[in-house]
């Protein structure tokens, strides 16, 4: 698997250039038309966690691979890509046309009461993909046009417009599969459990046989948040239904799944990085959580 992609890796590999005070930019936004972008960019896009969010609309046939899943999608598609979640795009022919944008999380968080990963799109196990029709594939490319046209502007409010259309957009897709989750009023049992979901994401993805799986356990997480082991488990039980158990193995799960999947690594080594003792432990792990062994998934 690669190494995170950074906004510089972005530009300089798919633009042949770097904005100039891009490293000063904490928020940064840019937007472009998909047809320009493959013009220049010829370097092919990897199986990689970003550091930066990603919306893109996207007319064609093609499958797209996120965290452990591919989905082979044709026609149009608003796509929410989460900087924790690693992904790539497999073009199946040459029609492609659309737009994207790409901003930093500060870009919204001074603006915004809620946590970007607070969205379904952005969620753990959230739905980042919307298949559009004629009529909502207008209504989203219109709202990139406006992004494209407000960038090129000099009025000085510009980006809280932008701000507003990628909100819009948002709230499109939202409103195609409404969730309870938005902007709900977030408890403490709530709290700690967004608290414990972020720390186990940080661990992830794992990116070389080097990298270990270090927060294992319930009891980890809870010496780490500095609460006691059963004020943590009873918090994240009321708030999801799930044990913390339960969600470490099942997020273990995933990404033992897109190592199989998307590395040459061998069973060993995987097993190692995410920090089991013996592979015999990892294949007892990986079948009691997928039916299939390994090797088998692999296969």
């Amino acid at each position: 698997m690669s190494k995170t992609e950074t906004l510089e890796d972005f530009y300089r590999h798919k633009l042949n250039e770097i904005p100039p005070n891009l490293s000063r930019d904490l928020g940064h936004f840019n937007a472009f038309r998909l047809e320009d972008y493959h013009k220049v960019g010829k370097a092919p896009i990897q199986y990689a966690r970003r550091d930066y969010y990603k919306i893109s609309l996207i007319r064609g046939h093609f499958v797209y691979h996120y965290a452990d899943k591919s989905l082979e999608v044709e026609g149009t598609t608003l796509l929410f890509f989460n900087p924790q979640v690693p992904y790539t795009m497999q073009p199946l022919d040459d029609t492609r046309s659309g737009f994207f944008c790409i901003f930093r999380e500060e870009f919204f968080s001074e603006y915004m009461r809620n946590n970007l990963r607070e969205l379904p799109m952005y969620a753990v196990g959230g739905k980042p993909a919307y298949p559009l029709n004629e009529a909502q594939d207008r209504n989203v490319a219109q709202v990139f046009e406006k992004m494209l046209e407000e960038l090129q502007s000099d009025y000085r409010f510009k980006y809280d417009l932008i701000r507003n259309y990628i909100m819009e957009m948002v709230h499109y897709a939202l409103k195609m599969q409404p969730s309870e989750r938005l902007y709900q009023n977030i408890d403490a049992n709530t709290r700690l459990t967004n608290v414990f979901t972020e720390l186990l994401e940080r661990q992830f993805p794992i990116e070389s046989p080097s990298q270990k799986f270090s927060l294992r356990s319930a009891k980890d997480f809870a010496s780490q948040l500095n609460v006691h082991v059963n004020h943590l488990n009873r918090a994240i039980k009321l708030s999801t239904g799930k044990t913390t158990t339960g969600h470490i193995a099942e997020r273990l799960a995933s990404e033992a799944k897109a190592l199989l999947k998307h590395t040459d690594w061998n069973i060993s080594q995987i097993s190692d990085c995410l920090g089991f003792e013996e592979p015999a432990h990892f294949n007892h792990f990986f079948k009691k959580q997928t039916n299939l062994t390994p090797t088998a998934f692999r296969n």
